[in-house]
C-alpha cells in the first residue's frame, strides 16, 4: 500500500503524461497519414491506416456518438472520485490508464468534426481485425488491471477483501 497524497499525484502526473502522449499522437497521424496509403509496419500484423471513427470499439455505435461522449464524461467524473480514495498502486495504474484513454477519446469528441459531443475518433493503429489509437491501448490494459485487482479482491484503498 502506498500512501495516498503521493498516490493520487503520481496518478495525476501519469494521466497528464499519458493524454499529451495519446493527442501527440493524434496530431502527428491527422498530419502525416490522413490521405495517404497505409504504411505496413510489421508486414501482416500491424500497420498505420488513417481513419475516423464515429463509433466505439470496431466501429460499432456510430450512430451513438453523443451517448459515447456522455459515457465518457460520466467515466471521467467517476474515475475522478474514485481516486481520492486510492490506497493500491494497481488501482492507481488501472483507473490513471483509464482515465487518459477516456479523456483522450473524449477530446476528440468535443472537438474535432462533425461538432461537440459527435466529433470522430481519428485512428491510426491498424491490428487486422481494428484500427484504434494510443487511448484505446490504454482502455484495454485498464480494463485488465481493474478486472485482475477486482479478481484478487483488492480493494482501492490496498485492502484484500476477504472470501
Amino acid at each position: 500500500m502506498a500512501d495516498r497524497p503521493s498516490l493520487t499525484g503520481r496518478l495525476a502526473v501519469g494521466v497528464v503524461l499519458a493524454y499529451a502522449l495519446d493527442q501527440v499522437t493524434k496530431v502527428v497521424a491527422v498530419a502525416r497519414l490522413e490521405g495517404e496509403p497505409s504504411v505496413e509496419v510489421v508486414p501482416g500484423l500491424l500497420s498505420l491506416t488513417f481513419l475516423r471513427n464515429p463509433g466505439a470499439a470496431f466501429g460499432m455505435g456510430a450512430s451513438m456518438t453523443v451517448l459515447l461522449s456522455l459515457v465518457s464524461i460520466a467515466v471521467v467524473v467517476v474515475v475522478s472520485r474514485m481516486a481520492t480514495r486510492l490506497r493500491d498502486a494497481g488501482w492507481a495504474v488501472g483507473l490513471g490508464l483509464l482515465l487518459a484513454g477516456a479523456l483522450g477519446n473524449l477530446t476528440d469528441r468535443i472537438l474535432r468534426e462533425p461538432g461537440v459531443l459527435r466529433g470522430h475518433v481519428v485512428d491510426f493503429i491498424d491490428y487486422g481485425p481494428f484500427v484504434g489509437n494510443v487511448a484505446d491501448i490504454y482502455l484495454t490494459v485498464a480494463a485488465v488491471v481493474i478486472v485482475w485487482r477486482s479478481w484478487r479482491g483488492i480493494a482501492l484503498d490496498g485492502t484484500k477483501e476477504s472470501t
